[in-house]
């Protein structure tokens, strides 16, 4: 895409508003949205065993840290904003990278801001249901209200984004502590009945695969900080850094999170709000405090996948992968504001379901098999671009291992599931036909371009944008 430039013909370029304070809320606000309160019903769901439940978990994390670190070597070697996107197309290309946006922009992140809202929703209205599930209708228009209100938070400014995602964080964290002190001195009193016979339940490979799914995501969001290394002040240092503050403080804190669900809610009462039944059974008048606390940490979560969401389709669209309209920025706020009125969009179309644990199974073989794809790039790109830049270089034992946890995160649940895997290649596939279409072919007729023009110059016009040069080009991987 040609240089885009000021009337005053100065240069527009992205400035480096994100400190490593910001960082580390990013990554830790990211990944504790709704997973930590839903996921412990979709793992225990799935193996039946408490041990088995608390295992998954501590590998999720392990895994997850592993991921993370490949991720400090990719997005120190190739600074551009767009993570798994950028990696892809710096190590195979422009069509993959494209499938991985397609793939991105029709269920990934939708289906993850969907989920994270719609457990908003249920944890909002929960208290005003203590007896019984509340109505659906409720949770989704909830849901899209916070959608609404987080999307115009982000088109105003980066620098309430970000406050949003520090306060929010800190609150979440708060939160969580609470959880597990009060788990602890349960157990403390004599209280481990439901850890007895902790071994006993019904699972195999595939139900194993499927409580992975659910560990994992919420562990989800250690490589969103990746989706915005151009705003990242020093990325360099700050990246890698961030990464080993967040991991290790999120590990400990969801397995001792599940320790404290399992020393106070049996078997029988694992549903969908956890922690809501946590907090009824200890804190009797003042269990309203939980679903109070877990509505401000999804609220956090949602903020920080909209964020990175709207960075990864302008990245897309300065390729010229996407339309040109996403690449554009308000020329003040320096935020995308048709990209994130896109993903807001796309987002409030996936609230037509409210089966959480269904999205989650539903998303995450696209999600890993993408994720993947950037590792395997990280390896193919050492042995052919050795001359890159690699202020971070992990053993490989890392990546190799990270790669075996993924086959088996993608390739087990085919058997078990093979109609959803059938669905999600399908989606995958559809892209090749749109790349050959909307990218490869020059010679498109003038009314296309016609179109396309009128379209980008109205978002311009209405929203106050111009196209923002990156810091960085896929070319200089």
């Amino acid at each position: 895409m040609g240089e885009q430039t000021h009337a005053g013909g100065e240069k527009v370029v992205l400035k480096r508003k994100i400190t490593l304070f910001n960082g580390v809320g990013i990554i830790i606000g990211t990944i504790i949205g709704s997973g930590i309160f839903i996921s412990p019903a979709g793992v225990f769901n799935n193996t039946g065993s408490v041990a088995v439940s608390l295992l998954i978990w501590v590998v999720c994390g392990v895994l997850s840290t592993l991921g993370a670190l490949c991720y400090a070597e990719l997005g120190t070697s190739i600074t551009r904003s767009g993570g798994d996107y950028a990696y892809i197309h710096a190590a195979f290309g422009p069509l993959p990278a494209f499938l991985r946006m397609w793939i991105a922009l029709l269920i990934i992140r939708p289906t993850t801001q969907a989920i994270v809202a719609l457990t908003f929703g249920h944890y909002v209205v929960k208290p005003f249901f203590p007896e019984c599930e509340p109505p659906q209708d409720a949770v989704k228009l909830l849901a899209a209200v916070c959608l609404c209100i987080l999307t115009a938070i982000n088109c105003i400014s980066v620098r309430w984004t970000m406050r949003i995602q520090d306060v929010f964080t800190s609150s979440k964290l708060f939160a969580l502590v609470v959880i597990i002190i009060s788990g602890l001195y349960y157990i403390c009193i004599g209280h481990t009945e439901n850890f007895e016979n902790a071994w006993e339940g019904k699972y195999t490979a595939g139900t194993v695969a499927l409580a992975f799914y659910s560990g994992l995501f919420a562990f989800g969001g250690w490589n969103y900080l990746n989706f915005v290394t151009e705003e990242l002040q020093d990325p360099y240092k700050n990246l890698p850094r961030a990464i080993w503050i967040a991991m290790p403080m999120v590990t400990i804190i969801y397995a001792m999170a599940n320790v404290a669900y399992f020393a106070v809610v049996s078997k029988d009462e694992m549903k969908f709000a956890v922690a809501v039944k946590f907090g009824e059974r200890l804190f009797g008048a003042w269990s309203w405090v939980i679903p109070v606390f877990v509505a401000l940490s999804t609220f956090g979560g949602v903020n920080g996948v909209l964020f990175t969401s709207a960075r990864l389709f302008a990245t897309g669209a300065q390729e010229g992968h996407m339309p040109a309209f996403f690449s554009l920025f308000h020329i003040k706020r320096q935020t995308p504001i048709p990209s994130l009125l896109f993903t807001c969009l796309f987002s409030l179309l996936m609230l037509s379901t409210s089966n959480v644990l269904a999205l989650i199974n539903y998303f995450s073989q696209t999600l890993w098999l993408s994720v993947g794809a950037s590792v395997v790039g990280m390896l193919w790109l050492r042995r052919t671009r050795p001359d890159i830049t690699r202020p971070i270089r992990v053993h490989l034992a890392i990546p190799y291992t990270f790669l075996v946890a993924i086959g088996f995160l993608v390739f087990v649940p085919a058997i078990y599931q093979p109609k959803d895997t059938a669905i999600g290649v399908a989606l995958l596939l559809s892209g090749i036909p749109v790349y050959y279409l909307g990218v490869k072919w020059q010679s498109k007729p003038e009314c296309y371009h016609s179109l396309s023009g009128c379209v980008l110059r109205l978002f311009q016009k209405v929203c106050s944008c111009i196209y923002v040069e990156s810091n960085e080009k896929m070319s200089q991987g």
